[in-house]
């Protein structure tokens, strides 16, 4: 009796994945006037930006989709309101490809404040990349931050005694000690201190009005340029009426301007004669470029980046233990340096989860530099030439289909036990990718210190962790701090 052979089945092909369905963005942008003011209203005062995002994403069923963001009428009249918003990590995404989109004057969105605010100049976040000065002043900002790397943490450290040596003292003189003491106004000291140190090459100290009142300076500054689209939502309706409705005019800063641009001319003057020779900017462009860079993007954004690290210290009690054992074994015997911080997986994580949940510039910009198919998880979409589109990172970074629990605070999400530096290729707090890029560079628009702000935060946590056995904090203010034996 012959033997049959009997060929075994092969598995079936694996099934690709369904292609997106290609289909028109949904949404609208409502009637002229009212559409806009209605929208304004809800992301303003009855549902705030995430719940105004997130209640579309419902309606629509979709992660894209059109609708209007302030600021909007009555006295807006040249600024146009429609965005198409992109919610997702795969749609968002394309707003830092500068072949797709470009970012001339939409910083914040369709309005921009007054040139006026920066010595009459568009500076460099203005700028898009196909502009010959962008090149010229990211490069001059990457340089920057490439002299002062090693002077950095020295100089931050020294900044940090003095405000942690304060805030010791005025809580008590011996052990443990309860407050509470507000953080805000020592912090922004300390920041104005150190990023004038390290960014410009000048002491505060040279000018006490500066080294006393400068902080004030910057978040008046700040505040007039930005007032009309951000959230504040604690006295309405008089926010909307007063806030929202109209630009403030410079002249309320004029003065305040004035004695800060002298401060960069005067004792910046090492370092505006090298954007001259060999950057070739003027001294004006120099001195304009590097007041933004110091007061906007650095002490701006670490003024909202170190509180929201902060509260997240505070919020985590749990993992304390944790990361100061972590912090005492690394640095046993070593400096504290952006090289021993690097070693310190959790206290990274910790930072780079923060920035996840809390990015300090909520919304990005682009408007389409020509027609283009745009992607979604689930869907493609037409997006026409000069569309601005709207990315609003608190909703982006809890995209399900990439974090998962993205609604919790996950201390260890990014560490290297659970495989968290894949991870990194969707943290686009920095206007692109943490990695899996080429970096910032005069050819994009992503933040010149991506690498520098997480490591900055990870040298603030050590400190604080070598230095204190106990860190309590709650509603911004240190309430019990206790000194290492």
């Amino acid at each position: 009796m012959s033997s049959m052979s009997v060929t075994p089945l092969s598995p079936p092909p694996p099934q690709s994945p369904p292609t997106p369905q290609r289909t028109a963005v949904p949404g609208s942008y409502g009637w002229p006037v009212i559409g806009p003011l209605s929208d304004r209203l809800q992301y303003f005062w009855f549902q705030g930006p995430t719940k105004f995002f997130q209640k579309r994403i419902e309606k629509y069923n979709s992660t894209v989709f059109r609708t209007n963001v302030p600021p909007a009428f009555p006295f807006f009249a040249g600024v146009n309101p429609n965005v198409v918003a992109v919610l997702d990590v795969k749609s968002f995404s394309h707003l830092f490809d500068m072949e797709l989109v470009e970012k001339t004057n939409v910083l914040v969105g369709d309005f921009m404040p007054s040139v006026k605010f920066t010595g009459g100049l568009r500076v460099c976040p203005y700028l898009d990349t196909s502009e010959p000065k962008h090149a010229q002043v990211k490069d001059f900002t990457l340089d920057i931050l490439k002299r002062s790397s090693t002077i950095w943490v020295p100089s931050m450290v020294t900044s940090l005694d003095t405000m942690w040596d304060s805030i010791d003292s005025q809580l008590s003189t011996t052990g443990a000690a309860v407050g509470p003491i507000g953080y805000i106004l020592p912090l922004q000291q300390f920041l104005l201190t150190f990023l004038s140190r390290t960014i410009l090459g000048a002491e505060t100290s040279a000018i006490p009005e500066i080294e006393n009142s400068g902080h004030i300076m910057l978040d008046k500054w700040l505040a007039l340029q930005l007032l009309p689209t951000i959230s504040i939502n604690i006295l309405q309706p008089l926010e909307e009426i007063f806030l929202h409705s109209f630009s403030y005019p410079f002249w309320l800063v004029k003065s305040d301007y004035k004695k800060l641009e002298n401060f960069v001319k005067n004792e910046a003057g090492e370092t505006v004669k090298r954007a001259e020779t060999e950057f070739s900017l003027t001294e004006e462009e120099a001195i304009h470029n590097l007041l933004f860079i110091l007061g906007f993007n650095a002490f701006g954004g670490f003024s909202i980046f170190f509180p929201s690290l902060l509260t997240s210290l505070g919020d985590q009690k749990s993992v304390h233990d944790e990361l100061r054992k972590e912090v005492r074994e690394k640095l046993s015997n070593k400096v504290l340096s952006f090289e021993t911080v690097k070693e310190m997986d959790l206290i990274n994580s910790f930072v780079y989860e923060t920035l996840r949940l809390n990015p300090p510039v909520p919304s990005q910009f682009g408007r389409a530099r020509r027609d283009f198919d745009l992607s979604s998880h689930n869907a493609v979409f037409e997006i026409k030439k000069g569309e601005l589109l709207c990315g609003y990172q608190p909703v982006v970074m809890r995209d399900p289909k990439i974090f998962e629990n993205p609604e919790d605070f996950v201390y260890d999400r990014f560490s290297k036990k659970k495989g968290g530096g894949e991870l990194l290729k969707y943290l686009y707090w920095s206007n692109g990718p943490q990695s899996g890029s080429q970096g910032p560079s005069a050819s994009n628009k992503q933040c010149a210190a991506r690498d520098t702000v997480p490591m900055t935060a990870a040298v603030f946590l050590a400190y604080l962790f070598q230095r204190y056995d106990n860190i309590d904090i709650s509603s911004g203010s240190i309430t019990a701090l206790q000194k290492a034996k």
